[in-house]
């Protein structure tokens, strides 16, 4: 690998932003050494970055909503918002290897004008059943992976439409696009790439009374997540590092 990959957390919680970076590493075969780490709740993305230093952007995901009022909005949830949609004209314009999850679906569904939102669909905590589109099955980034599996979900919000220049990758029933493409390297996920068991155990710990669930069904989920059989959308992070990681 020449160039490390930028790693943009936006969870204020120190414990979830540790826990989910430690997730990006191991499922995406990474070392420390071989990313940059920005925890935007502590620190400002640099306006003039330049993306030629880097192999691909990776945005986690966090308790923030893109189409939350400004009212709705914690100060440094607005600020956060804000520094990652400023990048994203950079990144799109480039056609620049990009993949985002979870919230970054919100990010890049916005700035390409689409309806985020919590209109129709959203998620409960838990598992989606996803299905690989036609479209899906020629991607790289879905190599190797079934056409149907399951991955760990928990939003408020979702793209409601499908944004103009995107390609629809992966589907489900509760939330029509789990995975898209825009032009040939911008990618995002509505379900978590990097969670497994154990690390979705912790966040609904630290975020049950975030209005996910009600906080007395916390246990219950947990016992769901222990059982539930999610090992394929590792494999799309994987793929992606793996594409990418020559800069």
């Amino acid at each position: 690998m020449t160039k490390p990959f930028l790693i943009l957390q936006l969870r204020p919680e120190t414990e979830a932003a540790d826990d989910e970076f430690a997730a990006i590493l191991a499922k995406g075969g990474l070392e420390a050494g071989e990313v940059h780490r920005i925890r935007m709740d502590q620190e400002r993305l640099p306006e003039d970055i330049d993306l030629d230093e880097f192999s691909g952007v990776i945005v986690g995901g966090g308790p923030g909503c893109v189409s939350d009022t400004p009212e709705d909005k914690s100060e440094v949830e607005a600020r956060i918002e804000a520094d990652v949609l400023g990048l994203m004209p950079k990144v799109t314009a480039r056609d620049f290897p990009f993949l985002g999850c979870c919230y970054g679906i919100g990010i890049l569904g916005a700035h390409l004008k689409g309806d985020v939102s919590k209109r129709a669909y959203g998620e409960a905590v838990g598992t989606s059943a996803c299905d690989v589109t036609p479209e899906g099955r020629e991607d790289a980034l879905l190599e190797g992976v079934p056409t149907a599996f399951d991955a760990f979900v928990g939003h408020k919000e979702a793209l409601q439409d499908l944004p103009d220049g995107c390609v629809h990758l992966v589907r489900s029933e509760a939330c029509p696009y789990q995975m898209l493409r825009y032009k040939e390297n911008v990618y995002a996920t509505q379900f978590h790439p990097e969670a497994d068991a154990a690390g979705f155990e912790t966040r609904i710990r630290i975020y049950r009374d975030r209005g996910y669930f009600p906080p007395e069904d916390a246990d219950d989920l947990i016992a769901m997540c222990r059982a539930a059989d999610v090992f394929a959308p590792e494999m799309i992070l994987r793929n992606f590092v793996k594409r990418y990681g020559r800069g």
